[in-house]
């Protein structure tokens, strides 16, 4: 068969086929021991359990097909690791349960998480998909086309300062990397933790977060899609210093801590904040 490259919008209606699919298949494994049954180690290091290999099983064999009728691509996911279809490039980063220990234990709230990327780094993704599995809610952005939540204009909530610096700061961290954004959470009004990166980071872009923060060293994989639709958005994110977080290699081993902000105001408030407690 004639091989071909699908459009950017192509890319975006097979990735919410294949999020609506995995959203099927996988809902009655949420919160049972069915679910959570370990399985093995998966490529990215973390405990496969069969809730997350029922979600992989499903979006593998729907990328093959695509690749079956002509695309090529490659594909890297977080339980197989990379697959070539065809082409080194461009590259589906897949993560199948995004927020997994929350699926496992029955709380509503993770994710399916597919990016779409022309060259090696969290910048280079062209498209970005995320889908909460619980509530059916889709992010998706294209590079240089804008952002949009169940494929309408995203649009961002307007700042809202109350009696503290920021509204809402939500969190990703281990109980001993949480001590560094101290200075952070105690200009906030409210705390949310989450447990799904690539959901704290759209509700970030949309402005129902102000600002975002992991302090510690989190795996790149996870924050493409949502870091795209930020960026579409016109949000702003950085590492906990201010390095560049889009030249941060996306694969597996990349690693980077990552502060976001709904705007540039927040983020430079944050990021001072930040750079005070990392200095400490």
């Amino acid at each position: 068969m004639e091989a071909f490259a699908l459009t950017d919008l192509e890319w975006v209606s097979l990735f919410a086929e294949i999020g609506e699919s995995v959203r099927a298949a996988t809902a009655h494994l949420v919160g049972t021991e069915e679910g959570r049954l370990e399985l093995s180690q998966g490529a990215g290091g973390d405990t496969t359990v069969e809730i997350d290999r029922l979600a992989e099983s499903v979006v593998l064999e729907r990328l093959q097909r695509a690749a079956s009728e002509g695309a090529r691509f490659s594909v890297l996911s977080e339980e197989v690791g990379h697959r070539n279809l065809g082409a080194e490039w461009p590259l589906v980063l897949v993560d199948p349960i995004d927020g997994s220990l929350n699926a496992k234990q029955g709380i509503p709230v993770f994710a399916v998480m597919l990016a779409l990327l022309d060259g090696p780094r969290l910048g280079d993704a062209r498209v970005g998909y995320v889908l909460n599995l619980a509530t059916g809610d889709t992010w998706h952005a294209v590079r240089g086309v804008g952002a949009y939540r169940n494929l309408q204009d995203l649009g961002t909530l307007p700042m809202q300062r109350g009696h503290r610096d920021f509204e809402m700061v939500a969190l990703e961290s281990s109980p001993r990397s949480v001590i560094r954004a101290r200075p952070l959470l105690e200009r906030a009004a409210k705390i949310r933790v989450l447990g799904c990166m690539a959901l704290s980071i759209v509700h970030t872009a949309t402005g129902g977060v102000d600002v975002f923060c992991a302090p510690f060293k989190a795996r790149a994989f996870d924050m493409a899609a949502s870091l795209l639709i930020l960026r579409e958005a016109g949000g702003m994110a950085s590492d906990c210093d201010g390095a560049d977080v889009y030249a941060v290699t996306a694969g597996l081993e990349g690693r980077t801590s990552l502060l976001c902000a709904s705007d540039v105001a927040y983020h430079t408030q944050a990021l001072a904040l930040m750079r005070g407690a990392l200095a400490g």
